[in-house]
């Protein structure tokens, strides 16, 4: 009886670190059953997250705070060392990143807003993290994005498999930016880990800035590299619909505002001169209406074996966690609308080592998204 009352105090104990006690929501997907568990609340608005480690999660609220969560623990820690951020409107701190192979002591990328002359432009930084201070803080891409509005920041960023760092940037509240190669605003920008433009950059070596990869973008919130496939998937705001998922191919043009599915804010008109034009690269997928996507993830890990090579991102506008498939050759062949019961407006998407789903949420939380077990 004493063993059988020890072992039932162990089980409650494991449940209670891995959160499994108290799902808030239970759904099907595919076949396989999932349960939603709270990790943290009362947050300000959670931006960027990424593992440093199996138990460690850095996360960023846009009012300017970095802060490490110990997950067994819950105990979470404010990072002192940060940058000073243009917490206005849209803008603030941003995405956390790091490379694929990332060890303790290594670097860790950023992206903010960036104070210049009163304006606001979004900046690409990087830091070491030394137990509860970023240090040696190096900005290394202060971009040309300033206009006299707090909007359209962007920023999400992403790695390939060869020392390159992408990131996005909105058009900053100005259509026009969208065509314009002498601003870095409305395109999504390729340098080395350094902040260093690879010398085969497509404007490298003229025609528009040299960090420029593609561009025609109003505000692209998610960015992901496909290592499987060797592509790069990107999704943006739209206006009023025509929100977009791409497939990003250097020196590209990608239509805003020439081209959108959207129409104008004050009535019910078309943006630009039509949905295509054969100069301009075409969405794989468009939400009309808009969902307002966040964060984009390319699910991988073997906790949900039927989402992998999915892209997931969460929506603002419409309150889900939004899961597209991705056929062989890049097509987008089926859309579900996960999580809607939460009501929320969810941020960010990352995937932990196990292969578990976390999410961030505008109402200040971290939840996750585990299979359920029996």
């Amino acid at each position: 009886m004493t063993r059988m009352i020890g072992m039932s105090l162990l089980l409650s104990v494991m449940l209670l670190e891995q959160g499994l006690c108290r799902p808030l929501f239970v759904g099907r997907s595919a076949g396989m059953d999932f349960q939603v568990e709270e990790v943290v609340r009362g947050l300000g608005v959670p931006w960027g997250m990424v593992f440093l480690s199996p138990t460690e999660l850095l996360f960023t609220e846009r009012a300017g705070k970095v802060s490490l969560l110990e997950l067994h623990s819950g105990r979470k820690t404010a990072l002192q060392g940060g940058p000073k951020v243009f917490s206005q409107g849209q803008g603030g701190m941003l995405d956390v990143a790091v490379p694929k192979g990332y060890a303790a002591g290594g670097w860790i990328y950023f992206t903010y807003s960036k104070e210049q002359a009163g304006q606001g432009v979004t900046t690409l930084a990087r830091a070491h993290l030394f137990e509860n201070r970023l240090q040696d803080w190096q900005d290394l891409l202060v971009t040309q994005s300033a206009t006299k509005t707090t909007r359209h920041f962007g920023s999400r960023m992403a790695f390939d498999n060869n020392g390159h760092l992408f990131f996005t940037i909105g058009d900053r509240g100005e259509r026009a930016n969208g065509q314009d190669l002498t601003t870095h605003a409305g395109s999504i920008l390729r340098v080395n880990l350094d902040g260093t433009v690879p010398d085969d950059n497509p404007f490298a070596n003229g025609g528009g800035l040299p960090e420029i990869w593609s561009y025609g973008h109003r505000n692209p919130q998610g960015i992901v590299y496909d290592t499987r496939h060797d592509r790069l998937w990107s999704n943006e705001h739209g206006p009023r619909g025509g929100d977009e998922i791409n497939s990003i191919t250097p020196g590209k043009n990608y239509g805003w505002p020439v081209v959108s599915h959207g129409k104008e804010y004050w009535g019910p008109v078309p943006v630009g001169e039509g949905q295509a034009k054969t100069t301009m690269v075409d969405a794989v997928k468009v939400y009309i209406p808009s969902i307002a996507p966040g964060s984009l993830l390319l699910y991988s890990g073997k906790a949900f074996p039927r989402w992998q090579g999915n892209l997931f991102a969460g929506a603002l506008a419409l309150r889900h966690l939004n899961r597209v498939v991705i056929s062989e050759d890049g097509e987008a062949v089926e859309e579900e609308r996960l999580l809607a019961d939460l009501v929320e407006r969810i941020r960010c998407v990352v995937e932990s080592p196990d292969g578990l789903l976390y999410f961030s949420t505008d109402s200040g939380r971290i939840l996750r998204l585990r299979p359920q077990n029996p």
